[in-house]
């Protein structure tokens, strides 16, 4: 039995235990004990807002691989951090959420005592993997570890834990106990001998890795080797392998030639990916019947796509034994299988190497060759059609080193060209809102850019989105970490924008009013800089990167002038 003077210091030698050295939350009355102690111990950010204090602990440990904590208030600081849960619950991400709560004697009794809110406990059992109340001061140390387990364990999520006030304050009996961990489930022999002997008979595989994939880095690398097999990923699958490797095509499966390429495939692999809506063109992709889908969460298994063989496990594991029934060597060259199919794709990979026949001399086989084709296209595609934004594109990754987090808002240049043409070349490297929802960027790279130190921090978010929460650029100030962050100022919502302009006669809620970005820097002590040409992005990116601390890099759209076609989000909109 370890003994600790209150709740404050268990909770520091908690998050020794598991790593953790910075966390994020807004002092309170209801959690000055916890937030003292970690302030003493640790590094405590104040961050401006609660929502920010779970973005930014659910980003620092999606940037370490490991488990972020948020301090926050009761009752309304609670319901404030509840938005950022749902963000953490949808992309599967650990954190240890722990929520002041009124005295022990007045829980539940409903008499307006401050910060007291009805069922506080449910809301956040809502917004949750694993949700409980403290109810002693020898029961805390279990709860916050089996918080930090249930938080740890796939398919993930936050896990939140409220802790009364009194019991805060008084001196903690901690037993150091931890319920056994129950065992992973892994395929049987018959289900793993079947479906590597359809994998091993595919002419023209493809894998789909999502982000139950990227702990499995090595092993599907290894796969891509053995098989000639084509990558294609989730947004949440980036960097799972490398996106400069050849067979990498990556977030591009609903492009015309990525639907051909799957047309055209004999088997496809899935690992780890919920198949969203928006990856999938609202399920109007078509997968191969010859379907291998791999995935820890049995409800995940079949729920979107029919599966011939659905295996249950962790990805690395699952992996692991499918690569030792698999011979070692690629398999023949198939000069048939370039040809097969639509006529549209095969005219392609013909276009891009130079005739096929030719192309399936030595150990590549046709398939490979169309593959790195087909990689190629999309890349150019995409790149031509966002016009004079390719040049910031193509900055951003010469300005930064090879390993850096590229923490992503949702807004235009994101979801039309960062999720997909910027490349990501390690699954911790890619911190972006899996939720869909705006505003959480710049704490998400807050949060990146503490886990990480020693690399630079680029946050790509809109006027619009930045504005949701425009508190956290004293955060950033007072900080300091080594964040570029980019604001693409369009004026507004440009998405909404573009599909009112698309789709109706008016614009509602769209045009916004938007700050002098240099006096707002200049108001918060952030060096500010402008992208308005081309040719301004690659020195104004490589200076920002370069300095080592925070700089306000905004990029004036309309200076800059439009793609060549308006970016529309693949949402189906009903018209007459």
């Amino acid at each position: 039995m370890t003994h600790h003077p209150t709740g404050g210091d268990l909770l520091v030698a908690v998050l020794r235990e598991l790593g953790i050295d910075t966390v994020f939350g807004i002092v309170s009355v209801h959690n000055l004990p916890l937030v003292e102690a970690v302030d003493r111990e640790l590094r405590f950010v104040p961050v401006r807002h609660e929502a920010t204090a779970v973005n930014a602990a659910d980003a620092y440990g999606r940037a370490r691989g490991s488990l972020g904590c948020a301090l926050t208030s009761t009752g309304t600081g609670a319901g404030n951090a509840a938005g950022s849960l749902i963000e953490a619950l949808s992309a599967g991400t650990g954190v240890l959420h722990v929520t002041g709560q009124v005295e022990s004697q007045y829980l539940g009794s409903g008499r307006g005592f401050i910060h007291e809110t009805k069922d506080q406990l449910g809301m956040l059992r809502a917004v949750s993997t694993y949700a409980a109340t403290v109810p002693s001061t020898e029961a805390a140390g279990r709860i916050l570890r089996e918080a930090a387990r249930a938080a740890l364990r796939a398919p993930g999520g936050p896990a939140s834990v409220e802790w009364p006030i009194d019991l805060q304050y008084a001196a903690q009996q901690d037993d150091d106990a931890v319920a056994p961990e129950s065992a992973t489930p892994h395929p049987d022999d018959a289900a793993l001998d079947a479906a590597a002997c359809l994998l091993a008979g595919a002419r023209r595989p493809l894998v789909w890795a999502g982000g139950g994939a990227c702990g499995a880095a090595d092993r599907l690398a290894e796969l891509l080797a053995r098989t000639g097999a084509g990558l294609l990923t989730s947004n949440s699958g980036r960097g799972a392998v490398p996106e400069d490797h050849p067979q990498v095509i990556g977030n591009f499966a609903t492009t015309p030639t990525g639907r051909a390429l799957l047309a055209d495939a004999d088997v496809l692999l899935t690992i780890g990916t919920h198949f969203r809506s928006n990856e999938t063109g609202d399920y109007s992709l078509a997968l191969p019947e010859a379907h291998i889908q791999i995935d820890v969460d049995a409800a995940a298994l079949g729920r979107v796509y029919a599966a011939r063989h659905a295996l249950q496990g962790e990805a690395d594991a699952v992996l692991g034994a499918l690569l030792a029934r698999l011979p070692a060597a690629v398999p023949a060259p198939d000069d048939s299988a370039a040809t097969e199919g639509s006529e549209p794709a095969a005219a392609s990979a013909g276009q891009a190497t130079g005739g096929t026949e030719q192309a399936t001399e030595g150990a590549e086989s046709a398939w490979t060759v169309r593959v790195a084709s087909v990689r190629a296209e999309v890349r150019a595609a995409l790149h031509d059609a966002i016009g004079p934004q390719a040049a910031v594109c193509d900055a951003l990754r010469a300005a930064l080193p090879r390993r850096a987090v590229v923490a992503r808002d949702v807004t235009i240049p994101s979801s039309s060209w960062g999720n997909r043409l910027l490349e990501i070349y390690a699954p911790r490297d890619n911190v972006f809102p899996r939720g869909g929802g705006i505003g959480q960027g710049l704490g998400m790279g807050i949060g990146a850019a503490l886990a990480r130190p020693g690399e630079p921090t680029v946050v790509m978010a809109g006027d619009g989105g930045l504005a949701v929460h425009l508190g956290e650029l004293l955060t950033l100030a007072q900080e300091r970490p080594a964040l570029t962050l980019v604001v693409f100022n369009d004026g507004g919502y440009g998405v909404l924008r573009n599909m009112q302009d698309r789709y109706s006669e008016r614009r509602s809620g769209v045009d916004l009013a938007t700050p002098d970005f240099s006096l707002l820097a200049r108001s918060c002590g952030l060096p500010y800089a402008r992208i308005a040409t081309e040719a301004d992005a690659a020195p104004v990116l490589a200076e920002a990167v370069a300095s080592g601390g925070p700089t306000l890099v905004e990029v004036d759209l309309t200076a800059l002038g439009p793609m060549k076609n308006p970016f529309t989000p693949p949402v189906k909109i009903p018209t007459a």
